[in-house]
Parts: structure tokens; C-alpha cells; sequence
């Protein structure tokens, strides 16, 4: 009983008042009912059993009292209440005991042979007695009816004592057996609907769980590429500032435009993110926006600003051999673009080879975005890691996969652009890679080097 049952069962001392107790009490009361019924009929017959059998009325009125007294133990031991009545009928008395004995007996759970069993000594006890008491009497009277129809009545009357009480027990029982199946299937599907609804919180957890991973991660491919090789490029300007005025500017509009990229693939980031439900934008950024943080960008790099169009911006980067990723209605990267990613990372400084294998073939766009990814993060950890070291980059076109491997050399000991690492890159590419099916593999080379290699299934091929 919960906290709540308990206080409503409870009365004002503390006496429990709830409907369980309430129902006990009812039954209770009418069991000690019964039984002073059941002991008035026995003892009055009793007495006429005494004085028709030259006993002592004592003894008449005691079997009486014992013999209605059995009414306030037939809930518990109804079989016993059955064989007192039938015990007593000779005496003619417990008419009221074996009605109710009867009843109770079969709405019980005793076996359905002990009910037959019990229900047939109860029939032919009856019938007994009913065809002696009938016959004495009618030969007293002077009336001598056939045998046969003293027989028939004696069947009536044992038939009609004892059942109706035992359909109508019979019946009750089977009644109670099935509320009681009902509310225990109720309870169970309240405990299964309550273990559907944790289990249901826990995948919506478990898909926040995932969605922030994975949006981590996209933030992570996204920004550490573009934020790396700015920083290089700004080591770079650093160092020429002086030296090279003119290699000093370049490095300052490439700058630029690595910024202009990185805000321009987190404005469509950002957008995904503030969808609404129904899959539209809720809020679109004006026109002038894009240019607007473009220059912003450059000023803050340290390149000329260029406060044009959106197109202009584009334009200029076009002209520079830098990649920008469309904002609006882009599907991501793909394999098509790894030249201009190796591009970026030579015009960095990095010695960087591209060896492609195979014929070009179509291939599912999360696989080519996965296989982008994993380059892209490689040369940042290059970058990173690796200052200066040769790089080789290997794709392989296959049938049914896509194989990318980025491997570099020892770092040449040049200036360290101090790029903090977070630790997530290596994590984040074998999440791809395995979330497609794909294999992951990456470590230290022989030669002092560092290997990132994948193997991607093109599900879409099968």
C-alpha cells in the first residue's frame, strides 16, 4: 500500500478506514449474522432431534450450538462446513449450514472433483432423509402413495437444496476468478506502460545524447581545418612581415579567406540548427550579412578588407584558388573537392602529395563527405603535429568502397604555430567511419610518421 492508501486507510486514532478494510469488516459481520441464524435453527432442531429421539434435551441443544457455530468457519474450511452439514442432516438439522456451506464451497478454489464429490453426499443425503421423513409421515397420516412418487419428491427437494446454492457459488467464482484475471492484467500493462515510458526516455535521452555528439563533431570538422591554417598562414606572415612585404600580403588574403570559409560553413551550421519543424528557416540572415563578417574577418587577420557583395567575396577567393562552400542548399563536401583541400594545405606550406587510384564513380553523399572528412582532419593534424613534414594523401575508387589514407612523414623541426588540441579529431573520424559501417585504422609509422586510414562501404551500391 503506498503512502497515500495509507493515510486514506487510516482514521482520525489512526484505525484504518480504507475500502479493503471496510469490505473485511462487512464480511465479518455478516459471517457472525449467519452464524446466530445458523445456531437459533440448529438449536430449535436440536431439540425436537432430543425429544423425538429420547435423548437428554442437553445433548439435543449442544450438537445444535457446535453445529450452527461452524457458519464463522466456512470462508476458511468450507469442505469441513459441507461435511458437518451433511453430517447433521439425519438429525434434520443445518438446513441454513448447508445452503451457505454449499455456496461458499463452490466459489472457492477447492478442485472442481472435491466440489462434484461433496455437492453428490450432499444430494444424496438429502434425498435420504427427505424420502424416510416423507414416508413416516404420510403413514401416519393414513396415506399410503406409491413409491415411485415419493421417490420423485424426494428428488425434487434434494435437487432444489443443493443446487441453486452451487451454480450460484459456481458462478460467483468464476466471476471473481475473472475480475481478478482482469485486474492483474491491468496491473501488468500499467507496469509494462511504465516500462515502455522509461525506456522510451531513455532513447530520446540517448538521441540527445547522439545529436550533440554529432553535432560536436560537424563543429569540429567544420572549424579546426579552416582555424588551423589560418593560424599557419598567420605564423607565416609573422615571419615575412619584414622580409617579403609583397608574400606577407598573400599570406594575409589567404587568411582571409580561410575565415571567410569557416563563418560561411558555420552560417550553414547554424541554419540546420535553427530549423523549424516543419524543415523552413526560421530566421534568414539579410543580404548584406555575409560581406558584412567577411570584412570583419579580414580586418581582423590583417588583409584588406573587402566590404563587397556576397558574390564579390567569392569572386576574390575564386581568384585566390580557395574552395568556398555554398551556404545555401549545399550538400557538403565531397570527393570531387580534395584538390582544392590539398591545395589549401600547399599554399600553407605543407609538401603534400594527392595520389588518386580508380575511375571516378558515384558514390552515396555521406560516404563522400565521411571520406572528405577523414582527409581533412588528417592534414590538420598535420598542421598540428607535424610542421613541416611531407605528406602523402592516397584515394582508391573501388567498386563497392572508397579507401583514403593521409600518412606523413617525421616534422622537418620547423617553427611551431602552437595549435591547441583538443584530443576529438581521431575520435570524431572513427565515429564516421563506423556509423557508415566502415573501418578505422590509425598509429605511429616506422619512420617517425603518423598513418590515418579508412575503408568506407558505399551502401548505396548494394
Amino acid at each position: 500500500m503506498t503512502a497515500t492508501g495509507e493515510a486514506a486507510g487510516m482514521g482520525v486514532r489512526g484505525a484504518p478506514t480504507g475500502p479493503w478494510w471496510w469490505a473485511r469488516r462487512r464480511s465479518l459481520v455478516l459471517d457472525v449474522c449467519l452464524a446466530l441464524a445458523s445456531v437459533l435453527e440448529c438449536v430449535a432442531e436440536g431439540a425436537r432431534f432430543a425429544h423425538e429421539a429420547s435423548v437428554p434435551l442437553v445433548f439435543g441443544v449442544l450438537v445444535g450450538v457446535l453445529a450452527g457455530s461452524v457458519m464463522l468457519l466456512r470462508r476458511r474450511w468450507p469442505v469441513a462446513a459441507v461435511l458437518v452439514s451433511i453430517a447433521v442432516t439425519p438429525a434434520q438439522m443445518g438446513f441454513l449450514l448447508g445452503v451457505v456451506a454449499l455456496y461458499t464451497l463452490a466459489a472457492s478454489d477447492v478442485p472442481r472433483r472435491i466440489i462434484a464429490v461433496l455437492s453428490v453426499m450432499s444430494v444424496v443425503g438429502s434425498l435420504v432423509v427427505v424420502f424416510v421423513r416423507f414416508d413416516r409421515d404420510m403413514a401416519q397420516d393414513g396415506y399410503t402413495p406409491g413409491v415411485w412418487l415419493i421417490a420423485a419428491i424426494s428428488v425434487l427437494v434434494a435437487l432444489g437444496l443443493t443446487g441453486p446454492p452451487v451454480l450460484l457459488g459456481m458462478y460467483v467464482g468464476a466471476r471473481r476468478r475473472l475480475v481478478e484475471s482482469l485486474r492483474e492484467r491491468a496491473d501488468g500493462l500499467e507496469r509494462e506502460l511504465s516500462l515502455l515510458a522509461d525506456r522510451a526516455e531513455e532513447r530520446a535521452e540517448w538521441a540527445r545524447s547522439e545529436e550533440r555528439t554529432r553535432i560536436a563533431r560537424e563543429m569540429h570538422d567544420v572549424v579546426a581545418h579552416r582555424v588551423s591554417l589560418m593560424v599557419v598562414h598567420a605564423a607565416a606572415l609573422q615571419a615575412v612581415a619584414v622580409k617579403d612585404p609583397e608574400k606577407a600580403s598573400r599570406n594575409a588574403a589567404l587568411v582571409g579567406d580561410m575565415g571567410r570559409q569557416a563563418l560561411t560553413e558555420l552560417r550553414e551550421m547554424l541554419g540546420v540548427l535553427r530549423r523549424t519543424p516543419e524543415g523552413q528557416v526560421a530566421e534568414k540572415p539579410s543580404a548584406a550579412e555575409p560581406a558584412r563578417l567577411a570584412a570583419a574577418v579580414a580586418v581582423a587577420s590583417g588583409g584588406p578588407a573587402e566590404a563587397g557583395s556576397g558574390a564579390e567575396v567569392s569572386a576574390g577567393a575564386a581568384a585566390r584558388g580557395v574552395t568556398l562552400v555554398t551556404g545555401e542548399g549545399g550538400e557538403g563536401p565531397c570527393l570531387a573537392d580534395l584538390e582544392d583541400l590539398v591545395g589549401q594545405s600547399r599554399a600553407a606550406g605543407m609538401v603534400v602529395e594527392l595520389l588518386a587510384e580508380g575511375a571516378e564513380r558515384p558514390y552515396g553523399a555521406s560516404v563522400e563527405q565521411t571520406a572528405y572528412r577523414v582527409v581533412q582532419e588528417g592534414l590538420t593534424n598535420v598542421h598540428k603535429h607535424a610542421s613541416g613534414a611531407k605528406t602523402r594523401v592516397r584515394l582508391a575508387r573501388r567498386e563497392a568502397e572508397v579507401a583514403v589514407q593521409v600518412e606523413n612523414g617525421p616534422s622537418d623541426g620547423g617553427a611551431d604555430v602552437r595549435l591547441p588540441s583538443g584530443g576529438n579529431g581521431l575520435v570524431g573520424m572513427r565515429e564516421r567511419v563506423s556509423a557508415l559501417g566502415g573501418v578505422f585504422v590509425s598509429g605511429p609509422t616506422d619512420s617517425g610518421g603518423f598513418r590515418v586510414s579508412a575503408v568506407i562501404p558505399d551502401g548505396s551500391s548494394s
